[in-house]
């Protein structure tokens, strides 16, 4: 087996060939032997139609079986895949599809409605996700293609399409794969450029570091695949193990991820915090405010039994099977990461970021310190422009296998953070004597204070979070003072019979005694309650740039 990601997949799909491989969770499943077979028409077609190894092929639509297979037909083929995410508006669709110059786009029938094709010169065609028809056709060849398709496939292989039959594309290390456009806050988004070996050494450290996952496994997608972290740790890594994949086709609700968790039982699982605070809040704290529970939690003997039963009930929740939970995106909320770390639930705290595909940090659960995210992964290393990175806060930089080749078509986004092979991630971190990295703030968040005092909002923001009736808050600078802004827990509060008018009394005692806590300089002189979520990005944090001038 060649140790290449189409290597790898290439022996995975003829390795497991009955297995199940993907399911569209209450819908659709495909065994190995059926996606095999889905990719080599899709080659087939690419090759009819004129399509060369680099070309771009883009992806819009919702996570399911069939966007999994239409992307591994363009990376298995040698072209470039280009991801992009269903929740982006109409004009910012053109302007990928244009700016990544995507001979080929796959989406649906209600994003296509929404799309002019005259605003995307450069497409040959367009192929819906759902069967792998035409909705729009430039190219004779295309066309004709499509119509003869299972014709082609029959001359192809005359007698039965068998395992030996599959053979990718073999590519080299420095090789385009991936254009992988961020949702960055100025304007339109930068594409990051990632090659087949930033793919392989992901894959190659989830194959090293994630030993439990064995053939017929089962995992349960709820990232976007649009997003380097639903896409390499979700759908890649498993599928090389020979695990079958679960897409959640419906708006991944606790009730409907619980669901998924019941039938799937899966030993891991990807998340991002918001999930798991979820979970832990609704399912947990509500059983250990109870006054009996109050008073049997400080009896030592009780007190492990009574966490013992509790971390079944939680690990019930998750569909019981569960050997570690990979946290990403953001921090945990310190009471529930506390809480977790008492009954010694197996979770870690992972990061990463798209340029580095996305991998940077990791650490086993059993291994991971209360507050970091790990340690740089492997044929990866980090620096801190600090004089004293253990003390002082600078910002990290990494090098290795894992980091982008450049920003697509954008020689100074590039030259910004690349410099002697060294990529600037902009997160200001410190790192511990043994290497675990512990996030302090985003060098572009830092608000300065009125005597040039640096403020990190994030961590006003966590103390701010941990109070009574917040689910989520931003901290920004309005006009010199700071102002919080503030979404407060409606369904908590309803549940409970609290009006508006006592929830913003409680939000005002919340900021008078969280700045007993803060020096002058970084004290909330304003509030603003929303009375929805903040938007967020892919990896669910806030969109904090759509915020920044809320006054």
């Amino acid at each position: 087996m060649e140790t290449t990601l189409n290597g790898y997949l290439q022996s995975s799909v003829r390795k497991n060939w009955e297995e199940l491989a993907l399911t569209d969770f209450n819908g659709v499943s495909f065994q190995y032997r059926d996606i095999a077979r889905k990719i080599a028409k899709l080659h087939l077609l690419y090759e009819q139609a004129g399509v060369k190894r680099g070309d771009k092929i883009a992806l819009c639509g919702k996570n399911s079986s069939q966007w999994a297979v239409a992307f591994l037909s363009a990376i298995t083929y040698g072209a470039v895949a280009v991801p992009i995410l269903h929740e982006f508006k109409a004009d910012n669709i053109h302007h990928l599809v244009t700016h990544s110059e995507a001979k080929l786009f796959y989406t649906d029938d209600a994003i296509w409605e929404n799309l002019d094709p005259d605003s995307m010169n450069g497409l040959e065609g367009v192929i819906r996700l759902h069967d792998y028809s035409l909705i729009m056709s430039r190219n004779k060849r295309l066309t004709n293609a499509r119509e003869h398709l299972n014709e082609i496939f029959g001359k192809r292989y005359p007698e039965r399409f068998t395992p030996d039959d599959v053979v990718y594309y073999k590519e080299k290390k420095d090789e385009l794969a991936l254009i992988n456009y961020t949702s960055g806050s100025m304007g339109f988004s930068k594409g990051v450029m990632l090659t087949y070996n930033n793919l392989w050494s992901n894959i190659q450290f989830t194959i090293d570091g994630l030993t439990f996952l064995n053939p017929g496994d089962g995992i349960v997608c709820m990232l976007p695949l649009a997003h380097m972290y639903g896409l390499i740790v979700e759908l890649l890594h498993p599928l090389v193990k020979g695990c079958h994949v679960y897409f959640l086709t419906r708006m991944p609700s606790p009730r409907v991820i619980l669901e998924a968790f019941a039938t799937v039982r899966p030993k891991l699982i990807v998340t991002v915090p918001l999930i798991i605070e979820k979970i832990v809040k609704t399912k947990v704290f509500p059983l250990l405010d109870k006054p009996l529970m109050k008073l049997l939690m400080h009896i030592p003997v009780i007190d492990d039994r009574l966490l013992e039963k509790i971390k079944t009930q939680l690990m019930g929740a998750f569909g019981g099977n569960v050997q570690e939970i990979i946290i990403g995106g953001a921090a945990l909320n310190k009471d529930v990461e506390t809480f977790l770390r008492r009954i010694n639930f197996p979770y870690t705290v992972g990061y990463g970021m798209t340029e580095c595909a996305p991998l940077v940090a990791y650490a086993q659960w059993d291994k991971q310190r209360p507050g970091s995210c790990g340690q740089i992964v492997d044929r990866m290393e980090g620096r801190i422009d600090s004089p004293d990175p253990e003390h002082i806060p600078g910002e990290l930089w990494v090098r290795g296998d894992n980091v982008m080749k450049g920003y697509y078509k954008n020689k100074d986004a590039t030259d910004a953070v690349m410099k002697d092979g060294w990529m600037n991630t902009g997160d200001l971190c410190t790192m511990d004597s043994d290497g675990f990295i512990y996030i302090r703030g985003r060098n572009k968040n830092m608000i300065l204070g009125p005597s040039g005092q640096n403020i990190y909002p994030e961590e006003i923001e966590q103390k701010l979070n941990n109070m009574p009736y917040v689910a989520e808050s931003l901290v920004v600078d309005s006009d010199g003072q700071l102002a919080a802004l503030i979404y407060p827990d409606l369904e908590l509060a309803t549940k409970q019979g609290i009006h508006t008018d006592t929830l913003s009394k409680i939000m005002d005692d919340n900021i008078a005694a969280l700045n007993k806590d803060l020096p002058a300089y970084s004290q909330i002189r304003k509030v603003k309650l929303y009375n929805e979520e903040f938007e967020k990005t892919p990896k669910r944090s806030i969109k904090r740039y759509l915020y920044q001038h809320a006054k």
